[in-house]
């Protein structure tokens, strides 16, 4: 069964993400990323210092949180530690509504960046967008498939993948973007097919076959849909 994901209306206000970094050139460069992955998240970049410098800046990171909320709250990432202590001195002072919708999130910046952006760009709630970027530092073990369960029959499907990029960026985050939209539990060579970190971790390139399965009795239409996403070529001719 599909779910009516907030990532089908693009006007509906998403979890925003402030990038914290020593550098103005990293988080400059994580936005653009992230960008490709998330075309209708409120990404902003909080780097270097008000003067250009290597360094944080508390009004940087006190603007990027105004901008990033629209409602649905923000997720704030940084690089170094004293990165967290300007993002939590500046959290100090938003207004008590503003706080409780704010998460200052200790993850690696740029795998749980990337993973927070996918999960903000589906239509995630807060609380789900933090859990995908502290996921990137506990590997992607917790994306593999659990053991088959011999009662219920696997339904799926192997495909080749035709696109230039294989299962890369933003193939990958569109894959895992149109699963997340559905509420069944699917597969990917064994891995969550709602987990970016964990499709990217296949290393799957044009001509490599995939299997998607699954043994959720709601599973089918998800697979089909995800089968031919594949077959499709992601659109890239």
């Amino acid at each position: 069964m599909r779910r009516s994901a907030v990532a089908a209306d693009p006007n509906a206000p998403r979890v925003g993400l402030v990038f914290v970094s020593h550098s103005a050139a990293i988080a400059d460069g994580l936005v653009e990323l992230a960008r490709q992955m998330a075309e209708d998240v409120v990404l902003v970049a909080a780097g270097g210092t008000d003067d250009g410098g290597i360094g944080t800046s508390f009004a940087k990171v006190s603007e990027g949180i105004a901008r990033a909320d629209a409602g649905s709250g923000a997720a704030v990432l940084f690089d170094l530690g004293s990165a967290v202590l300007t993002a939590e001195t500046a959290l100090d002072f938003v207004d008590d509504d503003q706080r409780a919708r704010v998460r200052v999130v200790d993850a690696p910046l740029v795998e749980g960046g990337v993973a927070a952006a996918v999960a903000a760009q589906t239509g995630g709630t807060l609380d789900e967008v933090v859990a995908a970027a502290s996921g990137a530092s506990r590997g992607e073990a917790a994306g593999e498939t659990p053991p088959a369960d011999p009662g219920r029959p696997r339904y799926e499907r192997t495909v080749t993948l035709r696109n230039e990029a294989g299962l890369h960026a933003r193939p990958a985050a569109e894959f895992v973007r149109l699963a997340s939209t559905f509420d069944a539990h699917v597969f990917v060579d064994g891995k969550d097919a709602k987990s970016l970190l964990a499709i990217m971790s296949l290393g799957a390139v044009r001509g490599d076959a995939v299997t998607i399965s699954s043994d959720d009795t709601r599973a089918r239409s998800a697979v089909d849909a995800l089968a031919e996403l594949v077959e499709s070529g992601f659109g890239e001719g």
